[in-house]
C-alpha cells in the first residue's frame, strides 16, 4: 500500500479550499451563490495560498547569505511585524517579534531576519512554536553564540470569541546559548525590548 504524502509535500490545493469554503457557507445557513458571496470561496483560497505559503519553504534558507564580519557584539532588531493564523481556530494573531543574537563572527542582513519571522508565521501556528522556531533557526543557521526571541501578539480567538478578552497580549520568549546561560545578557535584551515602547 502506497504511503500518502504529507499535505505540505503535495502542495496547496486551491480548488479544494474553495470547495470546502463553499461547504462551510452552506453549513452556516448562507447562500454561496448570492452576489456578495459568489466569489468568496475563490478569494479565501487565494488568501490561504498566501497565508500558508510558509508550509512550502524552509525559512532558515534566508540566513544562507550570512557573511563574516568578525563581530561578536550583541545585535538586536525590534518590532518585526507578525501576522499568522492560530492553528486551533484558524483565526489571526498579530503583533511584533523582537529578535536578538550574539554572532560568532557571522552576521546577516536585518531584512533576512524579518523574512525568517514571516516564513514561520505563514503557516497554521502556535505563538509558542513560532517563537522557538525563529530562535532555533537564527541560532543554528548562523552558528550564533546566543539567540533571544520575544513575540507579543493579540489573538483574535481570544478577542472575538470565548472570553472576548479585548486588548489582551500574549508574550512568549525563547532563549538559546548565551542568552539562556547569562542572566545579565538576557536582562539587557529584555530591557531593549521595553525601552521607548509604544503600544
Amino acid at each position: 500500500m502506497r504511503e500518502e504524502a504529507h499535505p505540505a509535500k503535495r502542495g496547496l490545493d486551491q480548488d479544494g479550499i474553495a470547495r470546502a469554503v463553499r461547504e462551510i457557507l452552506l453549513a452556516i445557513g448562507e447562500d454561496p451563490e448570492r452576489e456578495g458571496l459568489a466569489e468568496t470561496p475563490e478569494r479565501v483560497a487565494e488568501a490561504y495560498a498566501h497565508l500558508f505559503s510558509g508550509l512550502f519553504e524552509d525559512p532558515a534558507r534566508h540566513l544562507e547569505g550570512a557573511f563574516d564580519e568578525g563581530t561578536r557584539d550583541f545585535i538586536f532588531i525590534r518590532k518585526l511585524p507578525v501576522a499568522s493564523l492560530c492553528e486551533h481556530h484558524l483565526l489571526p494573531f498579530t503583533g511584533k517579534a523582537h529578535v536578538g543574537y550574539v554572532p560568532n563572527g557571522r552576521v546577516v542582513g536585518f531584512s533576512e531576519l524579518a523574512r525568517v519571522v514571516e516564513g514561520y508565521a505563514r503557516r497554521p501556528q502556535l505563538q509558542e512554536r513560532l517563537t522557538a522556531q525563529v530562535a532555533d533557526a537564527v541560532y543554528g543557521a548562523l552558528g550564533a553564540s546566543g539567540t533571544i526571541v520575544v513575540v507579543e501578539a493579540e489573538h483574535m480567538c481570544m478577542t472575538m470569541r470565548g472570553v472576548e478578552a479585548v486588548g489582551s497580549v500574549a508574550v512568549t520568549s525563547a532563549a538559546r546559548g548565551a542568552f539562556e546561560e547569562d542572566a545579565a545578557l538576557r536582562a539587557e535584551a529584555l530591557a531593549l525590548i521595553s525601552r521607548n515602547k509604544v503600544d
